[in-house]
């Protein structure tokens, strides 16, 4: 159950042989100046004993030397080199094109921990997928019995007129959600914020298992690993099940921008995995209310569409004239039930930071049961009181855009200046729709290499939610750690990195 196994048809140049060492014999210190930093430690208890899902790993990393572990992550960054494996920071003044950067110290969770947040991530993009299907399809029965206010939803950037009345094959709105979760200073996890949009990261996933089974198989002689490589083919049976009146073998694309957009790798990634065509807007085609794929033997056509493009750009007739990246008549398809788009127009409504608040209560509403997995505490701008005693304690507090993603326009009380705080203040007193403002959650921790030695930092976790005639959750997700002393932004484009996130299988009765 390691899931070494590699996807048929993969380049893979270097041999095992070539880099698959003994563990050495030679003993370092890595781990000796090693200090929590008051945050929950993964890793290490409050007395700095080693927790028992880590004890293995830890002394595995006790065995290891800084040369040993600079010779392995060059080891992992040839390969991502040699596979394309890159993302790009557009934060700088232009974008620029980098490695994908991995930790070598993994994330391990145990298989009981692992089932919990299962079943809290299942029941959350449940409630979610019942809200969308309410509102689009439903007469909006939540907001008339007051569970959230309805200005509020019809204000959010994400809410999608065009999306009203399209049938959606088994309610299911979001097929690919990607929830991203944080612990506590008490271990327990939070949802820290939705993504059921075009959720990205889960290549880099699959591809963090293959360079650490390849650089450093040793690892896993002493855990028993739940595979990641057969996600190809539960995204594909999750989209099979949304083809419109369940047709047997499905015609399926992914829809790029193109392999100029920051996540072009993935989409290849994706539709490889899948077996299925990668296409741009000009390879399709809509005709009497179908849609079609240009191909060498003529027009072939197109059941489900797997899109990785924003709403506005997805049919240039009935959103943005401008957008060249989308397919004219794409909406006059949706609506004769012809095509399914995944994920459906619309979500974005409840990506909006501003409903997330409410999100408890549509899992009390539409499931009646208690939120398994809480939400950080958060303050909305739009109430008087909420608001003035947020902007009272800004200082101790992070204030989001409800519109912006990747870290962006995050203000981090306690790392701010004076007049950062009060311009934000200002900001928020005038446009109070457009923010909320969280407790600040001090990120759970891990070791992660630096320099010489494994230092503390912070990280969260993005699982990834399929749903289509049935749900289920990948095992792992997308560890993201700030490699910054002290920082709490774990975004790639923001100088963030990654782990392999290891989901332990059940031990043996």
């Amino acid at each position: 159950m390691l899931g070494l196994t590699r996807e048929s048809g993969r380049r893979r140049d270097l041999p095992w042989s070539a880099v698959v060492d003994p563990v050495p014999e030679t003993r370092s210190g890595l781990l000796d100046r090693y200090q929590p930093v008051g945050a929950f430690d993964e890793a290490f208890d409050d007395d700095g004993s080693v927790r028992d899902t880590y004890s293995r790993i830890v002394e595995r990393f006790r065995e290891l030397d800084v040369d040993e572990i600079k010779r392995l992550e060059k080891l992992v960054a040839d390969e991502f080199r040699r596979q394309g494996i890159t993302f790009t920071v557009y934060s700088e003044d232009e974008g620029t094109e980098r490695i994908w950067p991995m930790d070598l110290f993994p994330r391990l969770i145990a298989a009981a921990e692992w089932d919990e947040l299962a079943r809290g991530l299942s029941q959350r993009v449940a409630a979610m997928n019942c809200f969308l299907a309410d509102l689009y399809n439903g007469g909006g029965q939540a907001i008339a019995d007051g569970v959230l206010p309805r200005w509020l939803v019809m204000s959010s950037q994400g809410f999608e007129r065009n999306a009203m009345g399209i049938a959606v094959p088994h309610s299911a709105h979001c097929n690919v959600a990607g929830i991203d979760v944080v612990r506590d200073a008490d271990g327990r996890y939070r949802v820290l914020e939705d993504n059921l949009r075009s959720p990205s990261g889960i290549s880099y996933v699959v591809e963090n298992r293959a360079a650490m089974a390849k650089a450093c198989s040793w690892l896993f002689y002493d855990h028993a690993v739940q595979p990641t490589e057969q996600y190809g083919q539960m995204l594909r049976s999750t989209l099979e099940s949304m083809a419109p009146g369940g047709e047997d073998d499905a015609h399926i694309v992914v829809l790029t921008p193109g392999i100029f957009n920051s996540a072009y790798f993935e989409h290849a990634f994706l539709a490889r995995s899948m077996g299925v065509e990668l296409v741009e807007g000009r390879d399709l085609v809509v005709d009497g209310h179908n849609v079609y794929t240009r191909t060498i033997e003529g027009l072939v056509k197109v059941d489900v569409i797997y899109r990785r493009i924003d709403d506005h750009f997805l049919d240039p007739v009935a959103f943005r004239p401008d957008s060249t990246l989308g397919v004219p008549g794409l909406l006059s398809a949706l609506r004769a039930g012809t095509v399914t788009v995944c994920n459906a127009l619309g979500n974005g409504v409840v990506d909006d930071k501003g409903v997330y608040p409410y999100v408890p209560e549509l899992i009390r509403y539409y499931l009646g049961s208690e939120p398994i997995i809480d939400n950080v505490t958060t303050y909305m701008m739009w109430d008087p009181d909420q608001r003035r005693e947020a902007l009272d304690r800004l200082d101790e507090l992070v204030a989001k855009p409800v519109g912006e993603s990747g870290g962006y326009g995050v203000l981090i009380g306690p790392h701010a200046t004076e007049q950062q705080l009060d311009e934000a203040r200002a900001t928020i007193e005038a446009e109070p729709r457009d923010w909320i403002v969280q407790e600040l959650v001090q990120l759970s921790t891990l070791p992660s290499v630096a320099d010489d030695r494994l230092e503390p930092r912070h990280l969260d976790l993005r699982p990834f939610v399929l749903t289509g005639e049935r749900t289920q959750v990948f095992p792992g997700g997308l560890t993201r750690v700030a490699m910054r002393r002290g920082s709490l932004i774990v975004n790639s484009s923001q100088g963030g990195g990654s782990k392999d996130t290891w989901v332990l299988a059940p031990e043996a009765p």
